[in-house]
């Protein structure tokens, strides 16, 4: 039931909504539905190190909002003034988290498809439509992670020779060293030639038309919150956004269903996993 078991398809038009929409809807109410689902997904993906990356995330937002709020005076709510005389508006402000809001809900998004998204779904997306795109997208997602092993034991083991970081490593010239033998490895075994075929284990199956079903039926309501344009508001030059009525509970309420059903999937998988685990357990005592 985990969200990556499902077809790449699916997990491609998933990611692709939802940040699209995290990028576009600029209402705090949907920012905030964005930022807290993502942050929440991300955790659960990548443990502490999700939860330290997101955590990381946050002085940096309020660092930004300060920084646009303090060179853009734009706005009539003035609060204050800089040393150099400028401005300091409400209006600058808050646009300022809104925007660091959104690319740092959209970081934590991409950390979420670095888990789901693996090399071998990305080959079967673009490999018959685009083999040099696809070819691209594997070797940069494998060579994440193994950038990152090689890099920890070439600082371990220049330490162990008692050189540091500064005293010029091997780390770059070996980056660029793999990346050409290993599209020079792929280009060996025909991957750009056309007519190429390759082996896949997908099937897009009942459960996978279910998912889509559910994720057509938010959208559609998502759609009809944007049309009643209740998914934007101006900042310029003062806040200005439509009433929020009983109707617009239904849109967030929909936006934060889309949000939250790759997690309640595989938070529903690994509790009937558990509970089968316990039911043979107790068959066997």
């Amino acid at each position: 039931m985990k969200f990556d078991s499902y077809h790449p398809a699916i997990n491609f038009v998933y990611f692709t909504a939802v940040i699209a929409m995290t990028l576009l809807f600029n209402h705090p109410v949907f920012l905030c539905i964005s930022y807290v689902c993502a942050f929440a997904w991300s955790v659960k993906l990548n443990g502490w190190k999700g939860l330290i990356f997101d955590l990381v995330l946050v002085p940096c937002i309020c660092a930004f909002a300060l920084y646009y709020a303090s060179y853009h005076h734009f706005g009539i709510t003035n609060l204050a003034s800089t040393f150099i005389g400028n401005r300091i508006t409400l209006e600058s402000v808050v646009w300022g988290f809104v925007l660091g809001i959104s690319w740092g809900s959209v970081l934590m998004w991409f950390s979420c498809v670095h888990a789901v998204v693996t090399s071998d779904k990305v080959v079967y997306l673009f490999g018959k439509v685009s083999p040099r795109l696809s070819l691209f997208l594997s070797i940069l997602l494998r060579m994440v992670p193994h950038i990152r092993e090689r890099a920890g034991k070439i600082n371990t083991a220049q330490q162990a020779l008692g050189r540091g970081t500064g005293q010029g490593s091997i780390f770059a010239t070996w980056t660029m060293e793999h990346l050409v033998e290993t599209s020079t490895s792929m280009k060996c075994r025909g991957y750009l030639l056309r007519g190429r075929t390759a082996y896949s284990i997908y099937r897009f199956d009942y459960r996978d038309r279910s998912f889509v079903i559910a994720l057509f039926c938010c959208l559609t309501v998502i759609m009809t919150g944007v049309l009643f344009d209740q998914t934007t508001i101006l900042y310029n030059p003062e806040i200005i956004f439509n009433r929020i009525t009983p109707l617009s509970g239904v849109f967030y309420a929909a936006y934060a269903v889309f949000c939250l059903m790759p997690m309640a999937l595989q938070t529903a998988g690994e509790w009937k996993w558990r509970l089968g685990i316990q039911k043979i357990d107790e068959g066997r005592k």
